[in-house]
């Protein structure tokens, strides 16, 4: 059955790992149809993430293309049996649709690791922050579109605080915490905030001082979405454009090694949050 609206970001990887576990086993669409018994058309729109797929039939896909990745093959499993609506689903059509991605990505994540080099992490700002942040966007965006960007942004840190939390490691550059956004009183409350969300058990912040010089993704934002099964973690990085995403194997590997490099150079957990505490007295 097709889909009412465009296919969500993990619709379109579901789609997409399928298509590379057919293309590892040599076969074309036509190819995969027949052994399926259904015609090429189905197997673009499956791979699209334009139509959904049963269990039943997935594992008959999985077993055409000798998939004996079982873990993989039990993951993919847990994506069918059609669209789960999110709490994103009502900001749809009301923010960019690049926003309801990373919300997705991170709603099915069973880990985060980030890097903030001029903005703090957006799962910890508080209300006033978000709104000083959204007031800068160029152009002007009209006060109804910044506050259903502000209550999206809120909305997403439940993924910090729900029963089972996602763990989470961010990694902030020194000019990310003295980066002020609106008022000083805004900027010291959103300190002080970031400060109580590290007290978190599933939250872990570490800092990188001006001392400590260059480091690899200096001057990015990145997002490290760890997927159920590796093959399903995902990279989000900001641009002036909107969000953009990674997933190839190479991608991810060098990623991954760029993370590790960049957590070589932070400070240790409690010499962060001591760094943080000077910064908010500056403040």
């Amino acid at each position: 059955m097709a889909a009412n609206s465009p296919p969500t970001i993990r619709q379109r990887r579901f789609g997409l790992e399928l298509r590379r576990l057919r293309e590892g086993a040599g076969m074309s669409a036509p190819q995969a149809a027949g052994a399926l018994g259904t015609d090429r058309t189905n197997i673009s729109n499956i791979e699209a993430g334009r139509y959904g797929i049963g269990e039943e039939r997935l594992r008959r896909l999985a077993s055409i293309y000798e998939c004996n990745d079982e873990a993989l093959v039990e993951t993919l499993v847990s994506m069918t049996g059609g669209r789960k609506p999110g709490w994103w689903d009502e900001y749809r059509g009301k923010v960019p649709p690049g926003h309801l991605d990373i919300s997705e990505i991170e709603h099915y994540a069973v880990r985060l690791r980030t890097v903030q080099t001029s903005h703090l992490p957006g799962l910890f700002h508080t209300e006033d922050h978000a709104r000083a942040i959204f007031d800068l966007v160029v152009p002007k965006l009209p006060r109804l579109e910044v506050e259903l960007r502000v209550a999206h942004r809120l909305a997403r840190q439940a993924v910090l605080t729900r029963e089972t939390p996602v763990p989470y490691t961010g990694i902030i550059h020194e000019a990310a915490l003295r980066m002020q956004f609106g008022s000083r009183d805004v900027a010291r409350a959103q300190l002080q905030h970031l400060l109580e969300q590290n007290e978190r058990d599933n939250v872990t912040l570490l800092v990188i001082p001006f001392t400590n010089g260059g480091f690899p993704l200096a001057g990015d934002s990145l997002l490290y979405a760890v997927g159920a099964d590796p093959h399903l973690d995902t990279v989000q990085m900001d641009s002036p454009a909107g969000a953009l995403f990674f997933d190839s194997p190479t991608q991810l590997e060098n990623f991954r090694l760029r993370l590790d490099l960049v957590e070589q150079a932070t400070l240790t957990a409690v010499q962060s949050v001591e760094f943080i505490h000077q910064v908010t007295k500056d403040m």
